[in-house]
């Protein structure tokens, strides 16, 4: 099965294209540009060095947030629109679980992590069963303090990874003392190859009703959401 996979959901611009468990293509940068331009002609630039036609591609995996509003809406779109036009089954995946995957060897839990500003983070808990990655937790936003709390009680041991991971490293390795583990800054990073083999493995979604996931609404939505409440 070819697998086109795309995250745009944060400063990494990940593209992938994947037969089965051999990664044809993968190009990542990790840069604050504008992903909008930049995601389609990095996608056909790909399947033409790959040598992929669009008629080949069997499946489409996008990364669905949480991460940047706007990063994770180009994201989406493109991926909703090139699975309607090819007529092929549409996966969405987890930002987070994308970060999780790099842990594959660690033995015990593995904490995503994105910032959200005001002290918050974007995560989840993970674990690796044998080969499969499974949630512990869902997805949220949460106070950083807060978080580390939960995890001291479970008492055990916590991967923690993410670009984001040097604003809050220290708090971290403060407040959760000998269960906390920092990645390796190789694995900070989302891999759209690790994208498109998780998304081998879900369902597809209907490509009409399929929506990211933002978590919370963005900061302009919501407050203007507060004034007509208010």
């Amino acid at each position: 099965m070819k697998v086109l996979a795309i995250d745009t959901s944060n400063y990494v611009l990940g593209v992938a294209i994947v037969d089965e468990e051999k990664v044809i293509g993968e190009v990542i940068t990790n840069l604050p540009k504008n992903h909008s331009v930049r995601v389609m002609p990095t996608i056909e630039q790909l399947m033409k060095e790959c040598g992929i036609k669009p008629k080949e591609l069997e499946k489409i995996v996008v990364a669905m947030g949480p991460g940047s509003y706007t990063g994770v809406r180009i994201g989406v779109t493109i991926a909703k629109t090139l699975a309607w036009s090819l007529q092929i089954p549409l996966v969405g995946v987890s930002s987070l679980e994308v970060v999780a995957a790099n842990g594959r060897h660690f033995n015990g839990f593995i904490s995503p992590l994105f910032d959200a500003r005001r002290g918050q983070v974007y995560t989840g808990l993970y674990q690796y069963e044998g080969k499969r990655l499974t949630c512990v937790e869902e997805d949220k936003i949460i106070l950083l303090a807060d978080w580390l709390e939960e995890l001291r009680k479970r008492e055990t041991p916590v991967l923690f990874i993410g670009n984001d991971l040097v604003i809050h490293k220290e708090q971290i390795e403060t407040d959760l003392e000998q269960f906390a583990y920092v990645a390796p800054y190789t694995d900070w990073n989302p891999r759209p190859s690790e994208l498109a083999v998780l998304g081998m493995e879900k369902a597809p979604v209907d490509v009409h009703t399929f929506v990211p996931n933002y978590i919370r609404l963005a900061e302009a939505e919501a407050n203007w959401l507060g004034k007509r409440q208010g």
